[in-house]
């Protein structure tokens, strides 16, 4: 194990306090060079200990103050010691973390500022598209491992049709009918509400027309702007952001999201299913000397606005106990005030890059922000609104577990590339991946919609939901009270709706998030 860090004793006292607080013994990630009094003291690096990064992490700061080279400075350290990393990358420009970066002045006054030993370097990387909409491998889910929560937040359900499409997920589960994709779902809601199947939802309150009316043109409405392509088979199996590329270090795992930006509540969501996912699989392994892998989950603030309270407290869990098996999650957003508090005090790394001030809301989360950090030397207020491109405020668990001093930092260069590859490149890459003939190919094998097919004569899965998107009344209208008490009223229900489903004849174990427990 290597020595602590040396802290020259020639720093002033104040910043000598705070360097002393980063001299860990163990293996770290180097973040930088410490700022004070407007000056870089390069004798005095700011560090992460490597098995505190499944404690969590924040990096926020305003757009064009450098969060994104954040990312992947951190990447390629996790990668080069041996851990898997993903990203989330929603610009389109994190893709040249494979390729080497290029030597130039700005980064060779940049590393002699902070003493970094800059050398070019690409590192290992797989690429993944949402759906095959993009450049990358592509990444579907079936309708059944999604689960009704994530499902309902993607559809902007309310919470009244939100515990009805737990309802329809239950039904679906108990009778063996497999939800592959959207036109199974809409095949099972409109089985439940024609003549034949209204009947069998009865004893635990039944499906109400007009909700499923709301759920059916929900799902129409998500097809039409080309969504159903994320759902299917093969389904993606979270196991391989796991990986080690073959030298040893860490596979870094890029989800192109740029072709999607403009559906950031359905990106949002997909980048739950992947960490929920992963926490149904993976064992729990206490305290770690690393992380298993270390999650980033960019524009997080998506993630939390217009959520159901059970969608909030299955994410909130969900980081809570995701860091016992061997995970970190990093949210990446633009103020702290984008996180809510109690997932916000789960978060123990913190790069804090530039915020403005310009209107009266900007000063209210400047405020909000620096009450957000232990006590600190410097006025953070000012700190915080002057910081330049590439300078954060930090503060980490050490290996005790402690806070460390607020550090403001000025960070090293990332080694790859700074930027997008090639696409010709980046095509190249996806197709010579293993993995890109195991999941490139979509199939659709016999699921719902098939077997209600077969069993619906002459009235199929497709009359029956256009009877029921007809009958049905507008989505302004209420659902009937009395089918909601029943429906929350069902123990059964009240289970599926705080997504803690047991496993009760055919049906699937579901976990906090609803999302299915597989088996690979």
């Amino acid at each position: 194990m290597p020595e602590a860090q040396s802290v020259s004793a020639a720093l002033p006292q104040p910043a000598l306090e705070i360097a002393s607080g980063y001299a860990f013994a163990g293996p770290a990630l180097d973040l930088g060079a410490l700022l004070w009094d407007g000056v870089c003291l390069p004798d005095a690096q700011v560090r992460i200990p490597l098995p505190m990064l499944n404690r969590h992490g924040l990096v926020a700061g305003a757009t064009g103050t450098g969060k994104t080279k954040t990312l992947q400075l951190i990447a390629e350290q996790l990668s080069a010691q041996g851990v898997p990393v993903f990203l989330a990358d929603i610009k389109g420009d994190v893709s040249g973390i494979r390729e080497p970066g290029a030597r130039n002045e700005k980064v060779q006054a940049r590393a002699a500022e902070v003493h970094q030993q800059w050398e070019a370097t690409g590192f290992p990387a797989e690429f993944y598209a949402l759906g095959g909409i993009g450049h990358g491998i592509p990444v579907r889910a079936t309708v059944t491992s999604f689960g009704p929560l994530l499902l309902s937040k993607v559809l902007q359900l309310n919470q009244t049709q939100e515990q009805s499409l737990g309802l329809i997920f239950h039904y679906a589960d108990q009778k063996g009918l497999d939800l592959v994709d959207l036109k199974d779902l809409r095949a099972v809601v409109a089985f439940l509400t024609s003549d034949e199947g209204r009947g069998e939802l009865k004893d635990i309150g039944g499906l109400s027309t007009a909700t499923a009316g709301v759920i059916l043109r929900s799902l129409t409405a998500f097809e039409a702007q080309g969504m159903a392509d994320f759902f299917g088979e093969p389904e993606f199996d979270t196991g391989e952001l796991l990986r080690v590329a073959d030298d040893g270090r860490g596979l870094v795992s890029v989800l192109e999201l740029a072709a999607v930006q403009d559906r950031p509540r359905l990106f949002s969501t997909f980048l739950m299913w992947l960490l929920a996912d992963l926490f149904h699989d993976l064992p729990e392994v206490g305290d770690v000397d690393r992380p298993k892998l270390v999650f980033f989950f960019d524009e997080a603030h998506l993630l939390f606005n217009g959520a159901s309270k059970a969608f909030h407290e299955s994410l909130t869990q969900t980081v809570r106990l995701i860091r016992s098996k061997g995970v970190g999650v990093f949210f990446v957003t633009q103020t702290a005030k984008d996180v809510p508090a109690d997932v916000l005090a789960q978060l123990g790394n913190r790069v804090q890059h530039a915020l403005r001030a310009f209107t009266p809301d900007d000063q209210k989360a400047l405020k909000a922000t620096v009450k957000t950090f232990p006590d600190s030397a410097y006025d953070l207020e000012e700190l915080l609104t002057g910081l330049g491109t590439g300078e954060a405020v930090v503060t980490v668990l050490s290996e005790k577990g402690a806070p460390t001093p607020v550090a403001a930092t000025r960070l090293r260069a990332p080694e790859s590339l700074m930027g997008p590859l090639d696409a010709g490149a980046l095509d190249s890459a996806v197709r010579s991946s293993s993995l890109y003939g195991r999941y490139a190919q979509a199939v659709d094998r016999e699921s719902a919609y098939e077997k209600l097919d077969s069993r619906g004569g002459a009235k199929g899965p497709d009359e029956m939901t256009r009877v029921a998107e007809r009958k049905a009344p507008h989505p302004s209208r209420a659902d009937d009270p009395s089918v909601v008490e029943q429906v929350v009223g069902s123990g059964m229900f009240k289970s599926l709706a705080r997504s803690m489903g047991t496993q009760i004849g055919r049906e699937i174990t579901r976990s906090l998030f609803g999302t299915a427990r597989r088996r690979r």
